[in-house]
């Protein structure tokens, strides 16, 4: 075999070979390696001969399915001198399950060098090994269909310089994109991502702005409303229709049955969690145990192009329908959302062209608000998103939309900066203002206060870290020993900006170095089961710390007095326990650190003396429903706060003896928590489904409401919190996998932080978070993962620090968790 290698030394460089030679060579080839031809190589030759007569372009068609490791070497003995033959392109085809490695599919690939032409793989049967090298090696195909591919976090970092169109449509473990994931294809024209996991506006577009000829991008099809049952029809067996530079593979349309509201973005995303894990349930077994931090997910054995046809079944259920395909009235209500579905152009002309289309195989982040006009003002250079061109009156709305509800950068910035030029800028300034001391007075002009420049800073990292660090917090004994905990609330330290308490699902109440994960004191469980819910340091006394628990017990524990990370020989001293509350969801402590409030499954709110330990009054029927959340004000010790699921949110007054309240807003859902700014002026109420809005605390008016997107399920619990003091908030719910940051003052989204588990069947939901109190752009978010038996952990999130250098979140056990109860 190795003796073909040579031929291409006897060739002249100026002798095209001619394919009949070649033919030959490789009947020689085979004969020496003592192999028979492969009929499908042959038939690739005839079909190559036909084309060269009939003066087409001369290109061989190699199909990998139909290839063995047999036939690897007398085939790449031939390649090699493919360069120099009268075969113009080679075009690698794999459909279905074959026999042929995939280090060897990928040796050909990268022998046939500027002659490879089209890779169109539909299968991933070559493995996960073979896409890994793929991607970081490079090719030099012009286009590129991987189709139904299992990359879950897409790392394309090799050299794909000749590349013009890259087609990944139905890669339904696809969520993200690494960092420079596109940063070597300089001549990507084309790129479809129909029907995969994106959902993040921020990540993908900062990704897809490394593509400098990107002039068309699609997350979705669109076809005229008139043509689309025929269109159905017609291609259901078509292999080869084709919408402009992307090859199709017609499947079930799921976009519109989230455009008729038969199935909400939630249920879109649990459902595309549910046909992950779909298959041999050893296999799946086995794809969780060998999990590791892979960009290809390999966890499931799925069919070609991902959930659609296993979810068939799941939708009926839904819909009441037993055909998916006949599910839609195409000329009846689609046009209703067409608008929120898919992020459409407020100006006339844009929407007439939109709602004559039906959208179909949507990925997630067409389900995000504005999210045409998004893509369009990120993207200047693109000129065709969906199959709608972009037009310069849309463009110009674009950007006007993005203004209206986005922050390009923190605190206004317009433009991005760079950190060492602010630096030297404000070492310019205090100069000078030194050397004018003697002559005036020392202050910073106009706008460029101290505090100006810390924005600064922080405007100029968080627009250079598009993806933020996010790191779970992991824990260990004085012995380095590892430990386990199931976290279910936690509190920040309000002065030491090293500690962190959390309580668990088992009732342990845990304080934690959160800087070096070292635990400083254990306190366990003791009696029945329980989950600590609420959690509260003191202010003026920061060594006293209030936990209760789901069955009512109430605690004072001064950790001073605690023994030492997990001895496990607590005995009870340095504790005060207070009267039980029974159902406890919540507590809270004065700013004087004199009272104590504590609600929980039940309409009345209990007031206890923390110096005595004594319960002084319970306050009753101060709502219709339970009250979930109770809050004191940061300064005021006599003002708090209620939130209930009867939709009201109430303003009390201790001095007023709180029989009425001060004021009641109102949600359009129940409320499932309230908490006051940092400064006392606003309250911030958090209701079910991302119903999220400020009152001013002093009349309760509503000031802002922050416009998220509902899921439409009444289970989506949402908490919010401010950060950075009151100049953002942060919002995350239950049913979702994502925390919202938007700018408190006026209301304009600044990032989502999207969470992901290992692998595509194993994706987090919000429980809890909290903003840093200490640092800037920091925040803790408590996450499950969806799956009952995976374990909850609490994530540090750093929006100031690249992402980089954190590895992702890892497997464990976990219980079923109750999502509605406590902040």
């Amino acid at each position: 075999c190795l003796l073909g290698w040579r031929w291409r030394e006897l060739v002249p460089s100026d002798f095209a070979m001619d394919i009949q030679t070649l033919e030959e060579r490789y009947i020689d080839r085979c004969r020496d390696c003592g192999v028979l031809p492969n009929p499908t190589i042959l038939s690739g030759f005839f079909k190559a001969e036909v084309k060269k007569t009939r003066h087409e372009l001369c290109i061989l068609e190699i199909m990998l399915d139909r290839l063995k490791d047999i036939d690897f070497h007398p085939l790449l003995d031939v390649v090699v001198d493919i360069e120099a033959s009268e075969i113009e392109a080679v075009d690698i085809c794999n459909k279905s399950s074959g026999e042929l490695k995939g280090e060897y599919a990928l040796l050909l690939m990268r022998a046939l060098n500027r002659k490879l032409r089209v890779v169109d793989l539909q299968d991933i049967s070559l493995g996960k090994d073979f896409c890994r090298d793929l991607s970081s090696g490079g090719l030099t195909c012009e286009v590129l269909n991987m189709r139904a591919s299992h990359f879950r976090k897409l790392s394309m970092v090799g050299k794909f310089s000749r590349m013009h169109t890259l087609n990944l449509d139905y890669s339904t473990s696809l969520t993200s994109f690494q960092k420079d994931c596109f940063a070597c294809m300089p001549n990507l024209k084309f790129l479809s991502l129909c029907e995969t996991r994106v959902a993040n506006l921020w990540t993908t577009t900062a990704a897809l702005s490394k593509l400098p000829s990107l002039v068309e991008l699609r997350f979705q099809r669109r076809l005229p409303y008139e043509d689309a049952e025929s269109y159905i029809e017609s291609s259901s067996g078509n292999e080869d229709g084709r919408v402009g530079p992307f090859p199709e593979e017609p499947i079930m349309d799921i976009a519109t049955l989230v455009n008729q509201n038969l199935i909400s973005e939630t249920m879109l995303n649990n459902l595309m969690t549910v046909a992950n894990a779909i298959g041999t349930p050893e296999l799946q077994r086995e794809g969780e145990e060998s999990s590791d931090d892979s960009e290809v997910d390999f966890s499931s054995q799925r069919q070609e192009y991902g959930f659609m046809h296993e979810l068939t079944n799941a939708i009926s259920e839904w819909t009441g329908r037993a055909d998916a395909h006949d599910e839609v009235d195409y000329g009846a209500s689609l046009s209703l959302s067409e608008e929120e579905f898919i992020g459409a152009s407020s100006t006339n002309s844009s929407t007439n062209i939109a709602s004559r289309y039906i959208c179909r195989y949507a990925s997630p982040i067409c389900l995000k608000k504005h999210y045409r006009e998004f893509m369009i003002a990120s993207l200047p250079h693109l000129k065709m998103l969906d199959e709608l061109p972009i037009r310069k009156n849309e463009r110009e709305q674009a950007a006007a939309t993005f203004s209206q509800y986005f922050e390009y950068l923190p605190y206004r910035r317009k433009a991005k900066e760079n950190v060492l030029s602010i630096l030297r800028n404000r070492e310019i300034k205090e100069n000078r203002s030194l050397a004018h001391t003697n002559k005036r007075k020392n202050t910073y002009p106009s706008g460029k206060s101290q505090c100006f420049y810390t924005r600064s800073l922080c405007a100029a990292r968080v627009g250079s870290c598009p993806w933020p660090s996010l790191q779970p917090l992991s824990y260990s004994s004085s012995g380095d020993e590892a430990l386990n905990f199931r976290p279910r609330q936690f509190e920040y330290h309000p002065s030491d900006s090293s500690l962190m308490v959390f309580g668990t699902l088992d009732g342990e109440v845990i304080i934690v170095n959160h800087e070096n994960g070292k635990i400083v004191s254990c306190i366990p469980s003791y009696g029945a089961m329980s989950s600590v819910l609420g959690l509260c340091w003191l202010k003026k006394y920061p060594s006293l710390l209030i936990a209760g628990s789901d069955n009512g017990s109430l605690k004072l524990y001064n950790i001073q007095q605690l023994p030492p990370n997990n001895s496990g020989t607590y005995s009870g001293a340095g504790s005060v326990t207070f009267d039980d509350f029974d159902q406890l969801t919540s507590v809270h402590v004065n700013s004087a650190d004199e009272l104590l409030l504590a609600s929980g499954y039940s309409k009345n709110v209990a007031l206890y003396d923390i110096n005595s330990g004594r319960r002084l009054q319970v306050f009753t029927n101060m709502h219709q429903e339970h009250i979930n959340v109770v809050k004191f004000a940061n300064h005021s010790p006599s003002l708090f706060a209620t939130s209930s699921f009867d939709r009201d949110v109430k303003l009390w007054d201790l001095r007023q003896k709180p029989f009425l309240p001060c004021y009641s807003a109102t949600s359009s859902k129940g409320n499932v928590m309230v908490c006051f700014s940092p400064d006392d002026h606003y309250l911030l109420a958090s209701a079910v489904d991302n119903e999220v809005k400020q009152f001013r605390a002093a009349d309760g008016k509503l000031l802002l409401d922050f416009g998220i997107n509902p899921t439409g399920s009444s289970q989506n619990y949402t908490r919010s919190y401010y950060m950075n003091s009151r100049d953002y908030i942060i919002s995350g719910s239950c049913d979702e996998h994502v925390v919202r940051i938007c700018c408190a003052q006026t209301g304009r989204r600044l990032r989502d932080v999207s969470l992901e588990g290992r692998s595509s069947g194993s994706s987090m939901f919000v429980q809890s978070l909290r903003g840093d109190p200490h640092r800037d752009f920091n925040m803790s978010i408590l996450a499950a993962y969806m799956r009952p038996s995976s374990k909850s952990e609490i994530v540090k999130v750093n929006l100031l620090a690249s992402s980089d250098d954190t590895k992702e979140y890892s497997n464990g056990q976990n219980d079923p968790i109750s999502n509605s109860l406590g902040g």
